[in-house]
């Protein structure tokens, strides 16, 4: 089995396509400090939050676990995602 990315989405780009494609700004320490804390803290709402996996599924060309448009925190969308990238999944 080969390694299919080494690639792992930061709190930064996370900030950075939540304010792109969701239009909520946030600065990365907060979402950093608070990653723990409900994405609605934020203001993203789930139709944000599925506007951040399609840009991720665009940009890797790879189709992210379902369950990624249902993370409640940053916290939890970040290991989901970059486990995903991790093992090709």
């Amino acid at each position: 089995m080969t390694d299919q990315l080494a690639y792992q989405v930061t709190v930064e780009e996370l900030a950075t396509l939540m304010k792109r494609t969701a239009g909520v700004h946030v600065e990365p320490e907060a979402l950093r400090a608070q990653a723990d804390d409900g994405f609605d803290t934020f203001g993203l709402d789930s139709l944000g939050l599925l506007g951040i996996v399609a840009e991720l599924e665009k940009r890797y060309g790879l189709g992210l676990p379902e369950q990624a448009e249902r993370c409640k925190t940053p916290a939890d969308f970040l290991a989901l995602i970059n486990g995903a990238l991790k093992t090709g999944v």
